[in-house]
């Protein structure tokens, strides 16, 4: 899987150096063509899991910016309106997440979101507390985020 990756980056370089305008957009289809290639001359391949975990990754970072966005847009509302919105809360969030870097990935990601912020895991590494700004509905927010976040991270890195 690294070197299907090295191997797209490579691609990547070659299609910059070729078209010779050295900006991000330009990278970033450069990287486009070369998973496209390295697509169809893999597609008999047996070990497909590059070609599975891109699109999964891109899918997730693409999630976790709408999320952020919409969590700011929430907060920078609540500020500049007179009557504040807030209902802050503690929720228990028990974590599908096994290992220190899923765990602290999550973490990191809840953490990130602006009105959340995590407070503690428990030391069997089975659930975290997490401090919520605009809390209506726990399980509601559980709910979410398992579904949402969580699932989509551990996708993306397992």
């Amino acid at each position: 899987m690294i070197k299907q990756f090295l191997m797209n980056l490579l691609l990547s370089f070659i299609w910059v150096a070729l078209t010779g305008s050295m900006y991000y957009t330009n990278f970033v289809f450069g990287f486009m063509i070369g998973f496209g290639i390295l697509w169809i001359m893999n597609r008999n391949d047996t070990d497909r899991r590059y070609f599975n975990k891109v699109p999964r990754i891109i899918s997730f970072i693409f999630y976790f910016l709408y999320e952020m966005i919409k969590a700011n847009v929430q907060v920078a509302y609540d500020v500049m309106t007179p009557k504040y919105f807030m209902r802050p809360g503690i929720v228990k969030y028990p974590l599908n997440a096994k290992t220190e870097m899923e765990i602290n990935l999550l973490s990191t990601m809840i953490s990130l979101t602006p009105g959340t912020l995590i407070l503690d895991i428990s030391e069997d590494k089975k659930t975290m507390y997490i401090h919520v700004m605009y809390l209506q509905d726990p399980e509601k927010f559980v709910r979410d985020t398992k579904s949402g976040l969580e699932r989509r991270l551990l996708e993306a890195i397992r």
